[in-house]
């Protein structure tokens, strides 16, 4: 086992990385009581070995954290939003060059969100062992099978990228992903902007009042939780802040009647401080303008004399999807068949590009009523004609 622990090794390890044209990356972390994730094993994969860095023996990790900015290694990770969370906690960056192969599965002919173990299987045909899954990555010292388990999260991936990439290559279909990546790698998912997090919350009323009180409700708690590094709904979860920006309570007396609050939040520091958010609300309220935006987002929905037309465009996105052997979530969302069907083909990629090719010009086809969808009897398989 190739478990690195201290400075000296670390430094090795890195200038054999340095030589690579790609690496897979993993992370083991918990995060349950806390805001910020701990990272409590990395694991470090390449074509022909692979080692586990112990972050918790008290590491210099930065020449690490080079090789991840270093743009002629490409990183690879499998759904690696939460590892590349963790890389920019701890450095400020994105990791450069990344490629997902939970994303590239979609273009070659996986389905929507395969799981590490599924694609490992139907890759490899190896079944992996998930008997250490649960372990707390945070108690050393760590059992021999334990560390096995978490280096078989980077060593099937090399097998996994090697075959993804190369069909790809082979059916033209790297820049197909781009997007996808280019968003994966897009600092707004985690430079949290606690100003903004009031959007994030499912809500019924689009008063001034009431958003107003959100907002500033949400951003205090997302400050609580950043600050003290605890979850946000170890702050307040989520039904009881939408309580308190129903109720908009101006004195402590009426915070208590709020509905699930706990009575020693009402009285104590925090209760203060929610009484100061509000405060604020009403003296900083939203314009009416974002409200107006707000309630015209929540009911921007289909037209009912619509509604067949998008079970139609459903119906020929599966079609078209399943022809070209790509998951169909890529080519187009539920949003997306809705800004075609109210004519905003400018808001989504459906309409340019490879998915374009591929759905989009039938789509525009079908909304014109140009396009038939017949079922064949004869050959058992749906036939799509312009007419």
């Amino acid at each position: 086992m190739n478990l690195i622990n201290t400075d000296e090794q670390l430094t090795d390890f890195c200038k054999i990385l340095e030589q690579q044209t790609f690496i897979t990356v993993d992370s083991e972390f918990i995060r349950e009581h806390s805001y910020y994730p701990k990272l409590c094993l990395l694991q470090i994969g390449y074509d022909g070995d692979a080692a586990i860095i112990d972050p918790l023996a008290n590491l210099d990790l930065s020449p690490f954290f080079e090789i991840l900015q270093n743009p002629n290694i490409i990183k690879v990770f499998h759904s690696g939003r939460q590892d590349i969370e963790i890389f920019y906690n701890l450095t400020g960056k994105i990791p450069q060059n990344v490629f997902d192969t939970q994303i590239a599965a979609m273009v070659c002919g996986f389905t929507e969100n395969i799981s590490y173990g599924n694609l490992v299987h139907a890759i490899t045909h190896t079944e992996l062992d998930k008997s250490c899954r649960l372990t707390d990555w945070s108690k050393r010292p760590l059992e021999e099978d334990q560390l096995e388990y978490a280096l078989g999260d980077v060593t099937y991936l090399v097998d996994c990228y090697k075959y993804l990439r190369q069909y790809m290559e082979e059916n033209n279909r790297l820049e197909w992903i781009k997007e996808e990546i280019d968003d994966l790698c897009d600092e707004k998912h985690y430079n949290v902007n606690p100003a903004e997090c009031w959007k994030r919350l499912r809500h019924s009323s689009h008063s001034q009042q009431y958003l107003s009180a959100l907002k500033y409700l949400a951003e205090w708690r997302e400050c609580r939780a950043q600050k003290f590094n605890t979850p946000r709904s170890s702050v307040l979860k989520d039904e009881v802040l939408l309580n308190i920006a129903s109720a908009h309570p101006r004195s402590a007396d009426e915070l208590r009647c709020v509905r699930n609050l706990r009575p020693d939040i009402a009285k104590g520091k925090m209760g203060e401080e929610i009484l100061s958010a509000l405060k604020q609300a009403a003296e900083h309220p939203l314009s009416a303008e974002i409200c107006r935006l707000d309630r015209k987002e929540a009911q921007n929905g289909i037209p009912n004399h619509e509604q067949s037309l998008m079970e139609i465009l459903r119906l020929l996105l599966k079609i078209k999807s399943q022809e070209a052997d790509v998951c169909s979530r890529l080519i187009a969302s539920d949003e997306d068949l809705r800004y075609i069907i109210v004519n905003l083909p400018e808001k989504t990629p459906v309409m340019q590009g490879w998915r374009y090719e591929i759905f989009g010009q039938y789509a525009e086809l079908l909304k014109k009523g140009k396009l038939a969808i017949t079922y064949n009897p004869k050959k058992k398989r749906i036939d799509i004609q312009e007419l």
